[in-house]
């Protein structure tokens, strides 16, 4: 018998491990995220995994329902391991960060994230709403989710809808329209902040591990204070280009100067004050 009801087929859209930027570029603009499987090797997850074996055991679980009671996320990951420094310079990623928010990012809210069995189903959220824009707008976030284990519909792969990116303002998400991004371990799914989605719920007996890689324009303060978050004498050991990621950074013509410098003259020790903030900023 029909009841009337509308049922929704939503399928999820996977690029193999040979994927291109175009790729990303175009998964991201048509659907709201890109998946890519295989990014990385089985062995490669196991060592990264076993880098947060103390990280995870030294953190409580969640402290609300946002969080997740029975969920862990290691916070200001960048300042606790090396880890994971090459992923947030991925080129892949890169390139779909690039495409999506120009050239003038940075790292907002890295965090090494562990759902625990038992755990709830995520509210279904967009990553930008937390920033007081009227939409729609062009992407100020992007964030990336790294599979440290086969993500599954049991352990609590994440929740998404594809193409809400585009929607109107006052449309609402329907649980039927929902598709969970399953992936192997080792995949990359990159998703942009108007997407709306949710972290799955783990009816197994295993937690589900894995890392998210947030990013937001440089003109926006990120969630995490990483010029905080991170000591300075960690980052002066990174890449240039991590540093930049961490807030060392000048959004043109001079947001985020220091002492009407380029912030990263901070680090170089080269922090002599200057009478004109408007004056050249650049690093060199």
């Amino acid at each position: 018998m029909n009841s009337g009801a509308t049922v929704l087929a939503v399928t999820l859209q996977r690029l193999g491990p040979d994927a291109t930027a175009d790729d990303l570029s175009g998964s991201l603009d048509e659907h709201g995220y890109a998946l890519v499987d295989g990014v990385l090797s089985l062995d490669d997850v196991e060592a990264r995994r076993a880098v947060l074996a103390d990280l995870f055991a030294a953190t409580p679980m969640g402290r609300n329902f946002f969080e997740g009671f029975h969920t862990q996320r290691v916070y200001a990951v960048f300042a606790k391991t090396r880890a994971f420094d090459d992923l947030a310079l991925h080129p892949l990623l890169g390139a779909a960060l690039d495409h999506a928010l120009g050239e003038h990012y940075q790292l907002s809210a890295p965090v090494a994230l562990q759902i625990g069995p038992g755990e709830k189903a995520q509210v279904l959220h967009r990553d930008e709403d937390i920033y007081p824009l009227p939409r729609p707008h062009a992407p100020v976030v992007v964030n990336s989710m790294w599979a440290l284990c086969d993500f599954t519909e049991a352990n609590g792969a994440t929740r998404l809808i594809p193409g809400s990116h585009r929607w109107d303002p006052d449309r609402r998400p329907d649980e039927r329209e929902v598709v969970q991004a399953t992936m192997p371990a080792g995949s990359m799914l990159v998703y942009l902040g108007g997407l709306v989605h949710g972290g799955g719920a783990n009816t197994t007996d295993s937690p589900r591990p894995g890392l998210l890689l947030e990013y937001v324009v440089s003109w926006l303060r990120p969630q995490e204070t990483q010029l905080v978050a991170v000591p300075p004498e960690i980052v002066r050991t990174l890449p240039e280009r991590l540093q930049e990621l961490l807030g060392y950074n000048v959004y043109p013509p001079f947001l985020g100067y220091v002492d009407g410098r380029h912030p990263r003259r901070i680090l170089d020790g080269d922090a002599e004050p200057t009478v004109d903030p408007l004056r050249q900023i650049a690093p060199n």
